[in-house]
């Protein structure tokens, strides 16, 4: 019999530790013990060793980005932020998510009871999931934390990016790369993905002149604040999703939390996408399949399609149509994914042509966009 997944709940407020903590004790998690602050987290996770740690983000004493941080370098665990919806605490969230953190649920506003109790199957389906992540160390690199193999990614894609320009590997300047005309792609990521669409972003050269579609699962509220944090990232100008925008070469745009994105038309280079509410897929919405599916349908210039990291089966059928219209399908590998469900269902479709480490992805993409 499998062992029962062991938790900390941390939260200020007594009743959303009970909440919290009934709901996960009703679904089989068993919670080893309750945090009133950061401090108190640090301390229980040292003591009990749990699978996972629910983290609210404002406490007093120690915050959760505080607490996050010692965890990563003390005792490394899995972190699940429960994060408020509203502006400021996007975007600490995503600064927990930079700090080690696995992923974030957010907490509902309004009668919180029924809200929590409303979404209950979704916040044990996390839970159980950011368990099974192994935070110990960073996959592919040498760091001994999360927070360590963010921060190496980043100077990779810098030092990368300056070694393209410069042509510093071969002390002579490159030879520009000779891309295709007017490719896309598309990218599909969901638990532990934020920070590795961060990376291709931060590594893809403008010279290529792609548009670039991105699907996170992340709900409203905090699309925006991603998209802006990816501009800031990258050389490529990246804006969240709205109804009937319009890219050409050189931009991106993230998928709004709550809505599907698809591409409505394409021509002569630039593509044109459609919000919708249509229901949910894959129990997600955005879904990436509805991206990859539509664009499969209207983009007729070289496409490429990525499976990053994400629980769930998503994008599967999205690569399929990806694959039957031409373009090329890169997935990512287990030992580098947080978790590998997406993309091991996305490789079980048959249709994944290379199923790379992170490290390679970009490369991967920018050689089946070069001109032979």
């Amino acid at each position: 019999m499998a062992r029962a997944t062991r938790a900390v709940v941390t939260d200020d407020s007594h009743f959303m530790r009970s909440v919290i903590s009934d709901m996960l004790e009703e679904s089989g998690v068993e919670v080893v013990a309750e945090a009133r602050n950061g401090r108190e987290a640090v301390s229980a996770v040292r003591e009990h060793e749990p699978d996972v740690v629910t983290m609210d983000v404002e406490m007093p004493e120690m915050n959760g980005i505080e607490a996050v941080e010692e965890i990563m370098a003390t005792t490394p665990t899995p972190v699940l932020m429960l994060s408020a919806h509203t502006d400021e605490n996007a975007d600490v969230t995503f600064e927990a998510l930079e700090k080690g953190a696995v992923d974030f649920f957010t907490k509902p506003g309004g009668e919180v009871s029924m809200e929590m109790s409303r979404l209950e199957d979704q916040l044990v389906e996390m839970v159980q999931s950011v368990a099974e992540v192994d935070v110990s160390v960073g996959p592919g690199t040498d760091a001994t934390t999360p927070q360590e193999a963010y921060t190496e990614a980043v100077e990779a894609a810098e030092t990368a990016t300056a070694g393209s320009a410069t042509g510093a590997d071969s002390g002579t300047v490159a030879e520009p790369a000779a891309y295709v005309d007017n490719p896309t792609l598309l990218l599909g990521s969901s638990t532990g993905g934020p920070t590795v669409v961060e990376r291709i972003m931060a590594e893809l050269p403008l010279e290529a002149d792609l548009r670039v579609l991105i699907v996170q699962h992340m709900p409203d509220g905090f699309t925006g604040r991603f998209a802006k944090r990816l501009d800031s990232r990258s050389d490529y100008d990246v804006a969240e999703a709205t109804d009937g925008a319009r890219i050409g070469g050189g931009e991106a745009l993230v998928a709004a939390g709550g809505k599907h994105m698809e591409v409505s038309n394409y021509a002569r280079g630039r593509l044109r996408v459609a919000l919708t509410e249509a229901p949910p897929e894959n129990s997600v919405r955005p879904a990436v399949d509805v991206t990859m599916r539509t664009a499969a349908d209207c983009i007729t210039d070289p496409m490429v399609a990525v499976i990053l990291t994400g629980m769930g089966t998503d994008g599967a059928d999205g690569v399929r149509a990806v694959a039957r219209a031409g373009g090329r399908v890169i997935a990512q590998n287990e030992a580098s994914s947080a978790v590998y469900g997406m993309p091991k269902r996305a490789v079980e479709t048959g249709v994944v042509d290379d199923e790379l480490a992170l490290e390679s992805i970009t490369d991967a993409v920018l050689d089946a966009l070069t001109e032979a």
